[in-house]
């Protein structure tokens, strides 16, 4: 690394952190809270916009159903809250549902929660940054315009704070965070108190019409207040962030994630409920992406629910209308902020069990996972671009792998309890448990009808192709798992493997007689092999014969061997030579000898041993084959080693294994 690179690294992410301080990155419950809360805190910025949004469809008639929506999904959330209080004291090694399901349902199970978390993740980070974007968008104009433009920046900035590490990134966020929550209060508090005493409220969209585009009725009627009711359960995404996040707080772990868990329920559910409430007050008609508004003028821009409601609240003081937009923005972009800490995690626990490239393990220079982190955010930045940061679009493929995760999850606890209660006989410890599973139950019952209910309204949606994703991811982890399983085999030693070769010959590759190929000699001749000989590829028969005269003039003690080459290539006729050695002695241990020259600029390098790259690689795959390589250096190194010098030394990181998380 160039001194220039190392300096742009450390102005980026930092000075690197020692491992041993990753203890003084742990996470108090004030910082925990933006930290990890913050995605299903900010779900209420866009939930009960998609509910009224597609209700529409029906007419404003059917808002009426709005409010008994909203129940429901308050109420699923709390249960879900309830049950990952469980989760979080029964498995707070960080795992979360993706062990929990392994260790209870199987190794399969515990996969499709990773992949179904995996692609959720994903879609957060999608999610959440278009419709941050948005809210946004509202207030300021250019933002609106130019959404896909600046989901991009913001993808891209929220990724290089997280790369400077868990804390840092909480208290750079937790500010916005607490703005969002205190803003919103604030509005729903007056909302509230001026509907209390009779003060007028209509929204800017009071007056407008929305065309019924269908007659519902009977069938039809439930199908859309179920695919009403799946899209306001967004809000229920995140919550099972905190228990994959566990590791992260400071002791004790588990109640302190408890306790921001419920914290966190409470305050999402207090949000959602008092802005269904007070759009069912102001009157807001709104509409999906692209759908139509009658009575608005042309070239209206459709403001975001909040939008519209901080608008009709705070009418006369735009200021706080103001703050409240840009504050909404704001948590909604720092939403993938979750996903930009559970991933990483989950990632790094499945690359463990050998389920991910192994890369993703490894804690980078500031103990954040690095590698997951960027990956995060590359497959994200593809989704928005992909589907121009459309959030009615991309909200289709969202909560169905959540809802997977949620429903195996609490199967997995129930089967976890009976397991504990076989083992325990105090009737205390007992009570307790039976508590436990019983809330688990009911957890289940609620997530997996609400799975069905999202697999059915959202499937034809857009919904499939986040199911096909997992279906892919699940088929590619477990293919990497058989990987990793083939080169362990493989690779296992035994004592076999500590004999000796029982002959070694050495070939050094020779294209012309300089310092290089002199070096290269000298070294094959220390290591003693019983046969040595060094290999010329005849391309240029008056070069040849030059270099054949020299090695006779000089008297060097190592037999040269000119092979012919008729179509002139050098690769080729090496490694047939090679192979017929092996082949005449399998016994024995063949090493290549080849000769390079290191040049110090990118320029250089490619002009330079283009032949010797090919040879290795083609050698690399003949067994039985060792190939080293000679190096000389030539004087432009001389520059890239003092700025080698001038670089301080990174400093080295262990594998971090699944202890290292808490």
């Amino acid at each position: 690394m160039s001194k220039m690179t190392y300096v742009a690294k450390r102005l980026l992410v930092g000075r690197p952190f020692r491992s041993d301080k990753l203890g003084n990155t742990l996470l108090p419950k004030r910082i925990a809270l933006p930290v990890f809360a913050s995605d299903a805190m900010s779900s209420v910025a866009y939930a009960p916009q998609e509910v009224f949004a597609t209700l529409a469809v029906a007419g404003v008639g059917a808002y009426v159903f709005a409010p008994w929506l909203a129940i429901l999904v308050c109420v699923v959330m709390l249960v879900v809250v309830a049950s990952y209080r469980q989760n979080v004291h029964a498995y707070p090694s960080g795992g979360g549902d993706y062990e929990v399901a392994t260790t209870n349902l199987g190794p399969t199970a515990g996969l499709l929660v990773a992949s179904a978390l995996s692609v959720d993740y994903i879609l957060t980070v999608a999610v959440s940054t278009a419709s941050g974007v948005a809210n946004i968008g509202s207030a300021v104009k250019v933002v609106g315009d130019h959404p896909v433009l600046f989901s991009i920046i913001i993808i891209a900035l929220v990724a290089t704070a997280n790369l400077r590490g868990v804390r840092e990134s909480g208290l750079a966020f937790a500010i916005p965070v607490y703005l969002f929550v205190v803003s919103m209060v604030v509005m729903i508090g007056t909302g509230i108190g001026r509907y209390v005493f009779g003060s007028e409220m209509r929204a800017e969209t009071a007056d407008f019409q929305i065309p019924v585009t269908h007659s519902l009725s009977g069938l039809a009627l439930i199908f859309l207040l179920m695919r009403s009711f799946s899209s306001g359960s967004a809000a229920l995404t995140g919550v099972e962030a905190i228990s994959n996040g566990v590791p992260a707080f400071k002791k004790p772990k588990s109640k302190n994630a408890a306790t921001t868990l419920a914290l966190m329920g409470l305050i999402a559910v207090t949000m959602f409920g008092g802005l269904v409430f007070l759009a069912m007050v102001t009157n807001v008609h709104i509409v999906e992406q692209g759908g139509l508004l009658i009575g608005a003028p042309e070239g209206y821009y459709q403001k975001t629910l909040i939008a519209q409601v901080a608008q009709t609240v705070f009418s006369g003081f735009p200021i706080a209308f103001y703050v409240v937009s840009i504050a909404t923005g704001l948590i909604l972009i720092l939403a993938c902020n979750t996903a930009f800490n559970g991933f990483p995690v989950l990632a790094s626990i499945l690359a463990q069990d050998s389920y991910l490239p192994r890369q993703l393990r490894t804690r980078g220079d500031r103990l954040a996972f690095s590698n997951g982190i960027v990956f995060l955010a590359v497959i994200a930045l593809i989704l928005v671009i992909a589907f121009q940061a459309n959030v009615t679009a991309l909200i289709q493929l969202y909560i169905v792998g959540v809802f997977v995760s949620f429903t195996l999850s609490q199967a997995g606890m129930i089967k976890h309890w009976n397991r504990e209660l076989a083992k325990t006989t105090d009737e205390k410890r007992r009570r307790q448990m039976r508590r436990s599973q019983t809330i688990n139950a009911i957890g289940l019952t609620f997530t997996s009808v609400v799975l069905v209910i999202v697999l059915v309204t959202k499937f034809l949606a857009g919904a499939w192709i986040a199911i096909l994703a997992m279906g892919i991811l699940f088929a590619t982890m477990k293919a990497i798992r058989r990987h990793y399983d083939r080169v362990s085999r493989e690779l296992a030693a035994d004592e076999d493997d500590m004999v000796l070769p029982s002959r070694i010959h050495g070939i050094v590759l020779v294209s012309k007689l300089h310092l290089p190929t002199m070096r290269a000699l000298a070294y094959a001749r220390a290591i003693r092999a019983d046969t040595l000989e060094a290999v010329m590829v005849n391309v240029d028969p008056e070069e040849t014969a030059k270099v054949a005269r020299e090695w006779e003039d000089r008297q060097i003690p190592v037999s040269l061997k000119v092979i012919d080459s008729p179509f002139r290539e050098i690769t080729k006729p090496i490694i047939d030579y090679v192979r017929r050695v092996r082949k005449d002695s399998p016994r024995d241990l063949i090493t290549v000898f080849i000769p390079e020259y290191v040049v110090g600029h990118w320029w250089e390098q490619l002009l330079h041993n283009q032949s010797a790259l090919r040879l290795k690689t083609r050698l690399l795959f003949t067994p039985g084959i060792m190939v080293t390589s000679v190096p000389w250096q030539m004087s432009s190194t001389e520059a890239v080693q003092r700025r080698m010098r001038d670089v301080p030394m990174e400093v080295p990181l262990h594998q971090t294994g699944r202890k290292d998380l808490g």
